[in-house]
């Protein structure tokens, strides 16, 4: 087995020694994960470059991983299934995400101790039983205590020198600055390997798709500028003559050293959820011989990861076992990652800048521009495997133009249906990530605002939701709820620039005025697309994206609608456009949507010239808008896309949404 020890640094109860239903106790174990995986392997053969890393003496790659255990304190009363915590650039996710526990975000905006207690939040995945793995499997991570990472060595070439190449990055920052560092969100760069190369490529631009202007060679240079304002040699910066714009987007080109194995970090996933499954006490697993399925969430950067995961099919080991049995990716849209590239950027996520997007389905598509064909599933499928697989997004990823490309052709001139172990949902009229309460514009995280009000809806319920339906359908055999997103076929998927003029007509609303659509690029890939060799990468024709049709008050008709939807008191959107203070205002305001109230009375609404009716037009009382939520509510449930336990917490929620927005907030 490729793991090879595991050292327990932390153990602890988790709340205190809360008993959660029938599963107890919980407590949080924290370590680390040692690897030693066989190059040589076919389980092996599609990470890239693992053939070129320091190898041990039996031959074999070391590398570990921070791991840690939230799991029952006796792990027989537990429900015999994992969830697989596929962290977020070092950040755990699914406790947040399911339970609604706080999350630390280490080097953020909470504090920096290393070892912050886990908030269980409403203890949903505990008194389901489910014993929650996080394991580290990136190697570029800031330098922050607390994060949960995975140490490698890189590749080289036969003769043990560092390996060098062409590099691709895009940067941008929402306050004028005079100089950047040559990663995304403060991630280990990769350095200049000189910091005189006259081939390297600076340029700018204002909108993704839009054409570039290249900066002269002798405007900017690699290096820093420090707080006295001088300049200071680091091959890990660059910095222009009058520095960076707020909002504007940059791309450089250069030549850099230094080959991260990145591809290890599926191995990691793949091999840390076998030894839960398989290892034995003897082995370290304290978990041993109480865990019978596996399941994986990802969201966002960790999404991506697991389509990659899924499309290079790094999910059986080294002895063919089967390392997950259901994996959700959310709100990863159309794309992947450069998680197994040569020189790849693991928290890269622009569909801009991406190799990984084409093929999109999980069943066999042709793209008649390029003559590509390919299926994101061929491998499982190539082999039997019946992993089954959610992808589920928000509106945000629909309006960033990827994600209706995963049930359309590449065109978006028709619907492809997916294959039996599939299913697609669209989270109607939200954004990336949970919505954000009370109402703000800013995002604490990016440091940066949008020009409307963060969109608010909370469809952790559709989440909660969908994990057991995962579950039952892998360990009991009952088919999931069907798959909801827009169609063609039913007119509920439309051309994004069919929603402007709904829009327009409220007052006070920022509305895009041109959607940059991902394209075709060339970037002189080889056959695996795993090295590139033109960059910047040659632009093509555009993908034909879709979003979904909505309502006379602007929100969705499609996918699973929350009662938020359904029973709004707003309107809610997948898109948000970049405040002028922070530049690039024409832009989308990436992965925020947004939440435009209603006005209280028919007279404001008359007076703002608002053509939506207002709350006291639509709901006579407090009682009778509940009443209609409980409903919503539980049809929703019904369908199969909620909890019936959840019900009662949606009908609480829009009671403290009421009283915000007809106690003077709002419209």
């Amino acid at each position: 087995m490729p793991v090879t020890g595991f050292e327990i640094k932390l153990r602890r109860p988790v709340d205190n020694g809360r008993e959660f239903g029938d599963a107890g106790a919980y407590e949080e174990i924290k370590g680390t994960l040692k690897f030693a995986i066989d190059p040589e392997h076919p389980a092996n053969e599609r990470i890239t470059d693992v053939r070129l890393a320091p190898r041990n003496a039996d031959g074999l790659v070391e590398f570990e991983s921070d791991l840690a255990i939230v799991a029952p304190v006796d792990p027989s009363r537990g429900n015999h299934r994992m969830l697989l915590d596929v962290v977020n650039r070092g950040n755990r996710v699914s406790i947040p995400m399911f339970n609604l526990g706080e999350r630390p975000v280490y080097g953020g905006v909470h504090p920096a101790d290393p070892n912050v207690p886990v908030d269980p939040g409403n203890g949903f995945l505990m008194r389901h039983g489910y014993s929650v793995i996080s394991c580290g499997w990136q190697n570029d991570l800031p330098p922050f205590e607390g994060l949960i990472g995975m140490r490698s060595q890189d590749a080289t070439n036969p003769d043990g020198s560092p390996i060098t190449g062409r590099i691709w990055s895009q940067l941008q920052s929402g306050t004028d600055v005079p100089s950047m560092m040559l990663s995304d969100r403060g991630h280990r760069a990769y350095p200049a390997v000189d910091m005189e190369q006259p081939d390297a490529i600076l340029t700018v631009r204002d909108m993704p798709d839009l054409p570039p202007e290249t900066i002269d060679r002798d405007k900017w240079r690699f290096g820093r500028i420090d707080e006295n304002g001088q300049y200071a040699a680091d091959p890990e910066y660059v910095s222009l003559d009058g520095g960076f714009d707020k909002g504007r987007l940059y791309q450089v080109a250069y030549t850099t050293s230094g080959a991260r194995v990145l591809g290890l970090g599926f191995a990691a996933l793949r091999d840390c959820t076998s030894w839960i499954k398989h290892g034995t006490f003897e082995d370290g697993n304290p978990l041993a011989e109480h865990i019978d399925h596996s399941f994986s969430y990802g969201i966002s950067q960790t999404g991506r990861m697991m389509r990659t995961f899924i499309y290079d099919d790094l999910n059986q080991d080294e002895e063919g076992r089967e390392a997950l049995d259901g994996i959700i990716s959310n709100v990863a849209g159309g794309m992947r990652g450069e998680f197994n590239q040569r020189f790849g950027q693991n928290s890269k996520d622009r569909n801009n800048m991406m190799v990984h997007l084409f093929p999109f389905t999980d069943r066999p598509e042709t793209d008649p521009e390029t003559e590509e064909t390919g299926a994101l599933l061929s491998r499982f499928e190539a082999r039997g495997s019946n992993t089954r697989v959610f992808f589920t997004n928000s509106s945000a990823e629909y309006h960033r133009g990827d994600a209706s490309l995963l049930h359309t052709d590449v065109e978006g001139t028709r619907d492809v249906e997916h294959g039996e172990n599939v299913r697609i949902y669209h989270f109607g009229s939200t954004q990336h990530g949970l919505g954000v309460w009370p109402p703000t514009n800013r995002n604490d995280m990016m440091d940066e605002a949008g020009q409307n009000s963060l969109n608010e809806i909370d469809y952790s319920p559709a989440l909660r939701g969908a994990l057991v339906n995962l579950d039952r359908w892998v360990t009991d055999g009952v088919s999931a709820p069907a798959s909801s997103h827009p169609r063609l076929d039913d007119g509920t998927a439309v051309p994004p620039e069919e929603l402007a003029p709904i829009f327009a007509r409220i007052p006070g609303v920022g509305v895009p005025d041109r959607y940059a659509l991902p394209r075709r690029l060339d970037f002189g890939a080889d056959r695996t697309i795993n090295q590139t060799h033109t960059l910047p990468a040659i632009p093509g024709k555009p993908f034909g994206s879709l979003v979904s049709a909505v309502d006379a008050d602007g929100n969705e008709i499609a996918g699973i609608r929350m009662p938020e939807v359904t029973v709004p008191l707003a309107t809610h959107t997948g898109w948000n456009l970049r405040h002028p203070d922070n530049g690039g205002e024409r832009q989308l305001f990436v992965f925020m949507g947004a939440t435009i109230p209603f006005a209280k009375t028919r007279a404001a609404r008359e007076a703002s010239g608002d053509p939506r009716p207002s709350i006291e037009e639509r709901y006579p009382s407090r009682e009778v808008y509940l009443s209609q939520v409980k409903d919503a509510a539980t049809a929703v449930a019904n369908e199969g896309y909620v909890l019936h336990e959840d019900i009662d917490d949606l009908v609480t929620h829009a009671g403290v949404r009421w009283d915000y927005y007809t106690n003077g907030h709002g419209g």
